[in-house]
C-alpha cells in the first residue's frame, strides 16, 4: 500500500486465541509518521481505545495487536489519515474518529448511485482553495458521492452531521472549478413571518441572523475578501426562501437548509425553481420542525410525494454520524429515543 508496509507476523497464540493478530507498519516518511502518531501518541491512543487494540510505536514502525477485525481496522484507519497527511492536510482527534468509522464500515460501504461495494477505505473528499474535507462517516461517504452525480440531494438528519456544511462545501468547489457561475444559499425564516417589521435594519439586516449559518460554513471554504466580493457582484446569493419564487435559477449551485420548515407549498416552488445546469441540495431535520401547530412540512411531504423519482437521492444520516462534541451524538440519541417513546413505538433496550 501507499501509507505503509504491512507485515502479519506469525505468532505462537495459546489455545483460544486464534482470532489474534499482529500487524507491523513501517512508514516511509518520518515527519508524516509523528504527525500520524499525535503529540505524544495521542491519536494512538484514541485509537486503542475506540478499537480496543493495542499500538506500539518505534520510530517510523508500529505494531498493533488485537483481534483480526479490530487490527485490521485500526490499520485501515491509520492507512487513511497516514494518505491525507500525504495529500498536505493536518489532522486532529476528530479525523481520527472519522478514519475509525470509516474503517469499521469498510465491508458495508457502498458507492452511489450505483451501489457496487469499495475494496477498502478511500474516503469521498471535497477540495476547495481553503481546505480538503474528508468523509468521516459512511452515510457522509455516501452523501459526499451524490452531491457529485446527482443533480438534486436531500440530506436529511439531525444537527451536527455536517449534511449542511458539506452542501456549502461542494458548491464552493464548484463555482471555484467553474462548474457552475453562482452560488444560491437559502433558508426559510420561520420565526420572522410577519414580526420582521419589529426588527431593526433594512432587508438584508432583518434576515441575516437566520442565513447566519451558511456564511459561517461559505468562510470556511473561501477566503473572507473573496466570498464578500463574490456577494457585491451577486456570484453567491444568500437569500430567504421567500425571495426565490418567480424565478429560474440556471448554471448555479442552489442550497436549501433548515427545509423542514418549509410549508408543502414553498417548497415545491423550490423545486420548480431548478434550470438548467444546475445542482439543488436540500437539508433538513423533520424532528426539529418550528411550523405552527397542524402544519404540514414542505420536507416530509417532498420526500414522500417524490420517493423513487429518477435523478433524486436522499441520503438519511443518524445519531452514528455526528461529527460535533461527542456529548451531541449522546443528546441526539436521548430525544429520538425520547420521541419514539412519545409515540408509542417503544425502543431497543
Amino acid at each position: 500500500m501507499s501509507a505503509a508496509e504491512v507485515k502479519n507476523l506469525p505468532q505462537n497464540l495459546p489455545s483460544g486465541a486464534s482470532d489474534m493478530a499482529h500487524i507491523v507498519l513501517t512508514f516511509d516518511n518520518n515527519k508524516l509518521a509523528s504527525a500520524l502518531y499525535g503529540q505524544f501518541d495521542e491519536n494512538l491512543a484514541r485509537l486503542e481505545q475506540k478499537l480496543g487494540v493495542d499500538i506500539r510505536s518505534r520510530g517510523n514502525q508500529l505494531t498493533i495487536k488485537g483481534s483480526s477485525s479490530a487490527a485490521e481496522q485500526a490499520r485501515r484507519a491509520l492507512d487513511n489519515l497516514y494518505g491525507i497527511l500525504q495529500k498536505g492536510t493536518d489532522i486532529g482527534q476528530s479525523d481520527v474518529d472519522g478514519a475509525v468509522r470509516m474503517a469499521i464500515a469498510t465491508d458495508d460501504q457502498l458507492t452511489l448511485p450505483t451501489l457496487e461495494r469499495k475494496g477498502k477505505v478511500s474516503a469521498a473528499q471535497i477540495s476547495t482553495r481553503k481546505k480538503t474535507i474528508y468523509a468521516r462517516s459512511l452515510n457522509q461517504d455516501a452523501y459526499m458521492r451524490a452531491l457529485e452525480r446527482s443533480e438534486l440531494v436531500f440530506g436529511i438528519g439531525p444537527a451536527g452531521t455536517g449534511k449542511t456544511y458539506l452542501a456549502v462545501a461542494h458548491a464552493a468547489m464548484l463555482l471555484e472549478r467553474g462548474m457552475v457561475e453562482r452560488i444560491v444559499l437559502s433558508r426559510p425564516a420561520v420565526e420572522a413571518g410577519e414580526r420582521l417589521g419589529f426588527l431593526p435594519g433594512d432587508m438584508k439586516e432583518k434576515v441575516d441572523p437566520y442565513l447566519r449559518p451558511l456564511y459561517d460554513a461559505l468562510y470556511d471554504m473561501m477566503p473572507a475578501d473573496k466570498v464578500e466580493r463574490a456577494i457585491a457582484a451577486e456570484v453567491i446569493e444568500i437569500a430567504p426562501l421567500a425571495f426565490m419564487r418567480g424565478r429560474t435559477l440556471a448554471h448555479a449551485a442552489v442550497i436549501l437548509d433548515e427545509a423542514q420548515n418549509t410549508t408543502p407549498m414553498q417548497m415545491k416552488m423550490f423545486l420548480t425553481r431548478l434550470g438548467e445546469n444546475s445542482r439543488m441540495i436540500v437539508t433538513g431535520d423533520p424532528t426539529q420542525i418550528d411550523l405552527p401547530p397542524n402544519t404540514k412540512s414542505g420536507l416530509v411531504e417532498a420526500l414522500r410525494i417524490l420517493d423513487g423519482v429518477t435523478g433524486m437521492v436522499t441520503v438519511r444520516f443518524n445519531e452514528g454520524d455526528v461529527v460535533r462534541h461527542p456529548l451531541v451524538a449522546e443528546i441526539v440519541k436521548a430525544y429520538d429515543r425520547d420521541g419514539k417513546l412519545a409515540r408509542g413505538l417503544g425502543v431497543e433496550s
